[in-house]
């Protein structure tokens, strides 16, 4: 009835009768506010009230009353309501009335206090739902009013609260922002000590700089922290370190803040905070400010180029590598002039490396429908092509002969390299010699004699060491032809790879201990007077001194690493421990418990391995192999607060600069050898071996040590993987270990993985393995600048810090460290041959050469299947028949759990179960298990000797820098002439920043959907069966998650193997399975970290689905049925990694946030299952199936 009588009340009838409406309005308020039910009764749907009590307000301009009344009345709906109220009054014009009341009510003289209170109040609530609030204000004149209000009422706190609300909602357009600078806010916001916008602008913070403000900041909120014990105004402290934050955001603020001392004024604060769990948003905008201020540091090295150099036979024209020899000598390329941008963007704890992490998410997609469909285009003539079938001799062998049915094909001799006109083999000039090594490790005679004064122990003659130099092998011919590409000028001997002769006196004093590296054994060994011996065996059993009683002998370092070896005269100098003499440790044979694993196989394949730094060395953890352990590793909690922790203690280091020691105590970049510190007091370090990567290590506090890690060959960036010796510690002490140069944004580190340690004298004690260990780890941005060439171009880039704590169990232990489970191109040698020795006559296996690499190691190729039942023609007929599987693995070489899928994969193929019977019966394997030896035998991340990302070369390889994968594309091209293309590729990768095994694969229809461009049907049709293998591995394998593939095509993936087989040579089924390198999230192994045990176990299932894949392929005249639309769209909205967009990675930005607000993970993992549920188990059921019940699994996978 009220309402009603108001409506009827507008223009001069409310004129006339300006006290009844006056009582009216009073009434309506009364109800509102004394009565729940009446405000709900104006504010429902279907009423008018609103409306009517708007139009009554847009009449009452001259009537405070009535306004006053009206406005109180929307206070009370917009604050008991929710925020479809707010949407309501917004959309009926509202903001724009109250905004002619506010321009009405300000040009009187005075204004109604009572009026501009209710007015703004409302404004404020108002305000965050229109998104025309801040124009409006401007146009209107609001603005000016809301300031000019301000400023006449600094000291009127009641009236002051919700004008700098609304100013606070003004601000937040940028315009308004800059114009309220202008008009001097920025000085009024500084007299009244709040913040008045979250995003404050460069040019404001530049005026905070310019009137000293910095400093009174700073001041007033030492002052805050101080008498605000009982912390009743964190609001007011949190926000004066928001204007911090926003001024800091500029060079001139954080010069500024430095000046002003504020990193100890912050420090000292946020330190006093910690115990207090409610403060910790002042202690995390404190440590963000202190973080972006902390001055810019280079790193510790002279170049960020590697400490290894290669010289290119040729270098490309165009690309990193030909800026990389183009820059002029003398450049400083480990920082910029500048530290920095003038503005950085730092208000997110992680924020992107690559310019293509910020694209827009479907950016990346492939939109052009030509590059879409694949198109089968060999791309080279058959006749350049021909040379390649003898690669392919079981396409033609006729078994006729008895011994060749029998023996001959487990012989490498079976064909010799490719021959590349192109491409020549490695001369000796390619193979450079580093100082470093020539001074560190001088040949057997120009050792100093022993001294005859000094009793020394002789070695055990199992333990006879032995230089690279000493080394003769003698190979017959065919075992030439098989190590590398006869070249028509040059032939790279075994000989010309040998060290010059070097001084040995620089290094004569060394003091090292017995068990930090096992040398390559000689050919024979040192007798008990020093006289070499031939012949020596090694025994089953080894003997190895203990250190706790020789750990005192000088003994000489072989090839200069952190840690030390016995040298050819090893024990003859030094005197003897009191402990006893010639006291030994057995050590377990790990050949009885490794089938496939001998250590003196492993030393002969290393004799034979090539390395640009000519490695003497062999690391333990490869001599004496890795035994998975029977335990689970769950994934590590994160404990709350530790990257903050980790964060001050590097800020410590600005603030008591007289606590750190910053001493060397390994560097590769040392002509005179890595510095070795042997006075008990440091850690000792060693890299100088297969695969391994540590560029330097500085002590900054007495058990803290920052690590350097090694770039890529010829390149000067890619750093993550990390393969290292320690030595020299303590029993029961903490270490940290900080490696300061990572490049990625995020890490998996921050969620759970953990690094891998292998213990010496856990080994010797019977128990050789890799153990998840570290406490205290995280992954966050640190203080040293990354250089603008070393970043894409891009300035103010920072590396980031992967650092973490752990503690030793035995004295005079030798420990490893590593980024996960090392797999070297010895190991992949060692056990290619024990493969070899496991081959029944039922196996048909043959290891050719495919080619050499740039530095002289060869890359094997296998060709596995089942032998023909007979030599009758039906026989021979099906045997050259079987579809081919083409598979591939580790061409990046820091993703060495490709190679233990891989290992897998070979053991199973050449078991001798039911199953694998049946699986070399149904299809032809051909293998290249390591695409990139020499990336792997030289601790490289990412790329081969060229510098380049070999997954990124197979659209044009080049024979010469990209030999592995021309050759591997020229096999494909080969098929693909005959009508021979393989049923399914898939190049085994690791990924580093997602969980669980997952697959990549490619899709017309799949792609067009996620790119919304417009297709027709014609376009979309295709063959769903790119799906049937990976909905297969995720039934059957508990690590494989259907969650996570994605089979859209990419531009920045358009070189790489998966696409390109699949577009080029036309092959549907083209995969990339990538891997975790931390744990699963899903499925039996959920809350676990992978070890090699589930990944051998991957890599067995793969291979029986593709047993399971051959059988539904084989059901006839139902293709139709293998639709799978339904699936695809119910992944559509939901795409977990649909696109790549960080062109190094072959994986999608990461997604997963730190909590910083609650402990880290507090989801219990599945209860343990029992691990003894094997493949075998899920292929035999599928054994037992009939046709019937293989049909309905088919359709199965279908739905």
């Amino acid at each position: 009835m009220l309402l009603g009588q108001l409506e009827r009340m507008n223009g001069e009838a409310m004129m006339r009768d300006v006290e009844t409406a006056r009582q009216v309005t009073a009434k309506i308020f009364h109800l509102i506010q004394t009565q729940e039910k009446s405000g709900k009764e104006v504010m429902s749907k279907g009423s008018s009230g609103m409306e009517v009590i708007l139009n009554f307000l847009n009449h009452t301009n001259k009537c405070a009353s009535h306004q006053f009344n009206c406005i109180w009345c929307y206070c009370c709906f917009l604050s008991s309501g929710r925020g479809r109220r707010v949407g309501v009054f917004v959309s009926k014009g509202g903001t724009g009335i109250l905004f002619q009341i506010l321009i009405t009510t300000s040009k009187e003289l005075p204004p109604s206090e009572e009026l501009m209170l209710q007015l703004h109040s409302l404004l404020a609530k108002v305000g965050p739902k229109d998104r025309k609030f801040g124009v409006k204000a401007r146009l209107s004149g609001a603005l000016n009013a809301t300031v000019n209000l301000t400023k006449q009422n600094l000291q009127n706190t009641k009236l002051l609260l919700p004008c700098l609300q609304v100013l606070r909602v003004y601000s937040t357009n940028s315009v308004n922002a800059i114009s309220l600078g202008k008009n001097g806010v920025v000085e009024l916001m500084f007299k009244i000590v709040v913040p008045f916008s979250k995003k404050n602008t460069k040019t404001n913070a530049r005026r905070a700089v310019d009137a000293g403000h910095v400093h009174v900041l700073l001041a007033l909120y030492q002052d805050w922290h101080h008498n605000d014990t009982r912390h009743r105004h964190m609001l007011i402290r949190k926000g004066l370190l928001v204007c911090l934050r926003n001024i800091t955001n500029i060079k001139l603020g954080r010069k500024a803040f430095i000046d002003a001392d504020g990193m100890r004024i912050l420090y000292y604060s946020s330190t006093e905070c910690l115990p207090v769990r409610t403060l910790d948003p002042l202690v995390n905008t404190s440590s963000l400010i202190m973080r972006k201020c902390f001055p810019k540091n280079r790193l510790p090295l002279p170049t960020i180029k590697s400490a290894f150099h290669y010289q290119l036979p040729h270098v490309p024209a165009v690309g990193p590598v030909a800026q990389l020899y183009s820059q002029p000598l003398g450049v400083d390329d480990v920082v910029d002039e500048s530290d920095d941008n003038e503005e950085t963007d730092a208000d997110t704890e992680n924020d992107t490396d690559n310019e293509e992490d910020e694209k827009d998410q479907h950016t990346d997609i492939e939109t052009d429908l030509n590059k879409l469909h694949p198109k089968k285009n060999p791309g080279r003539p058959f006749e350049e092509l021909k040379v390649y079938e003898r690669f392919f001799l079981e396409l033609s062998e006729d078994f006729q002969s008895a011994s060749t049915t029998s023996s001959s094909f487990s012989s490498t001799r079976a064909t010799r390299p490719i021959i590349v006109p192109t491409a020549q083999a490695l001369s000796p000039k390619h193979v450079p010699i580093t100082s470093c090594q020539e001074d560190c490790n001088p040949t057997k005679a120009e050792r100093a004699p022993p001294s005859p004064s000094v009793p020394t122990p002789a070695p055990p003659a199992s333990l006879t060491p032995l230089e690279l130099d000493t080394i003769h092998l003698t190979k017959d011919q065919d075992r030439k032809e098989e190590a590398r590409i006869p070249s028509p000028d040059t032939h790279t001997t075994l000989s010309s790879l040998t060290r010059p002769p070097s001084q040995a006196q620089t290094i004569e004093q060394d003091l090292a201990h017995v068990l930090e590296c096992v040398s390559l054994e000689a050919e024979g060994a040192l007798n008990t007077e020093g006289v070499k011996q031939d012949g020596s065996p090694v025994n089953a059993t080894r003997h190895i001194q203990s250190p706790l009683l020789l750990g005192g002998i000088a003994t000489r370092r072989v090839g200069g690493g952190g840690g030390s070896n016995w040298g050819s005269d090893c024990g003859s100098e030094g005197t003897e421990d009191e402990g006893g003499e010639g006291a030994v440790l057995e050590v377990p044979d790990t050949a009885l418990l490794l089938p496939l694993h001998d250590p003196d196989l492993y030393v002969e394949m290393v004799k034979g391995t090539h390395s640009v730094p000519q490695y003497a060395e062999v690391a333990y953890p490869d001599y004496f192999g890795h035994i998975a352990p029977t335990f689970r590793e769950p994934l590590q909690e994160r404990v709350y607060g530790v990257q903050r922790s980790k964060i001050f203690q590097d800020i410590e280091r600005l603030i008591h600069p007289n606590d750190i020691v910053d001493k060397v105590v390994y560097d590769l970049d040392i002509p005179s050898c890595p510095v070795i510190e042997d006075n008990g007091e440091s850690l000792k370090f060693n890299s100088q071996f297969e695969s391994g990567n540590l560029r330097k290590a500085v002590q900054m506090r007495k058990y803290e040590y920052d690590l350097v890690l090694n770039s890529d060959i010829n390149s000067n960036h890619y750093h993550q993987w990390f393969y290292f010796e320690v030595s020299g510690m303590r029993v029961g002490t903490t270490y940290r270990f900080n490696i300061i140069n990572s490049e990625k944004s995020n890490s998996q580190f921050n969620y759970g993985m953990q690094v891998l340690m292998y213990s010496v004298q856990e080994a010797i004690s019977g128990r050789p393995r890799w153990v998840r260990t570290g406490t205290d780890i995280c992954y966050y941005k640190n203080h040293f600048a990354r250089s603008s060439i070393a970043a894409g171009g891009q300035k103010g880039k920072s590396y980031y810090t992967m650092t973490f704590s752990t503690s030793f169990s035995h004295k005079d232990d030798v420990c490893y460290f590593a980024y996960h489970y090392p797999y070297t191109y010895s190991t992949l040698k060692m056990h290619l041959s024990k493969l070899e020795a496991l081959r029944t006559p039922q196996i048909y296996l043959r290891r050719d050469v495919l080619c050499e690499t740039l530095g002289g190691n060869s890359c094997p190729l296998l060709t596995i299947t089942a032998m023909p039942e007979s030599n009758s023609n039906d026989h021979i007929c099906q045997f050259r028949n079987r579809p081919l599987i083409f598979l591939s693995a580790r061409v990046h070489p820091g993703e060495t759990n490709a190679s233990w899928v891989m290992k897998g994969t070979l053991e199973f193929l050449m078991g001798t179960s039911p199953l694998a019977a049946s699986l070399r019966e149904a299809y032809i394997f051909k293998i290249v298990p390591m695409l990139n030896p020499d990336g792997v035998v030289n601790g490289n991340h990412r790329c081969s000797l060229s510098g380049e990302d070999l997954n990124r070369q197979w659209q044009n390889p080049n024979p010469e820098l990209h030999p592995t994968i021309y050759h591997t594309k020229s096999l494909l091209q080969y098929l693909a002439h005959i009508q021979r293309a393989p049923l399914v590729f898939c190049d085994y990768h690791g990924h580093s920043r997602k969980k669980n095994v997952f697959m990549y694969g490619c899709s017309v229809k799949e792609t067009v959907w996620q790119s919304n461009i417009s297709a027709t049907s014609s376009d979309l049709h295709e063959d769903l069966g790119y799906r049937a293998l990976p909905k297969i591995l995720s039934q059957i394998a508990p690590a494989f998650s259907m969650a996570s593939c994605s089979f859209v095509v990419e531009r920045s993936k358009e070189s790489t193997a998966r696409v390109v087989v699949w577009r080029e040579i036309g092959v549907q089924r083209s995969y990339t399975m990538e891997s975790t390198l931390c744990g699963c999230d899903q499925g039996k192994y959920k809350g676990l970290q992978i070890g090699t045990r589930e990944l051998e176990e991957m890599g067995a299932q793969f291979c029986v689905a593709l047993l399971r894949l051959k059988r539904l392929t084989g059901i006839r005249n139902h293709q139709h049925l293998l639709d799978l639309e339904s699936d695809i769209i119910g992944t559509q909205s939901k795409v977990v990694s649909p696109t790549t967009y960080v062109v190094e990675e072959d994986e999608p930005s990461f997604l997963e946030e730190i909590d910083y607000s609650a402990e880290s993970n507090d989801e219990d993992a599945e209860p343990e299952i029992e691990h003894g549920i094997e493949v075998q188990e899920n292929a035999n059921h599928l054994d037992r199936l009939s046709d019937c019940e293989i049909f309905r699994t088919h359709v199965s996978l279908c739905e």
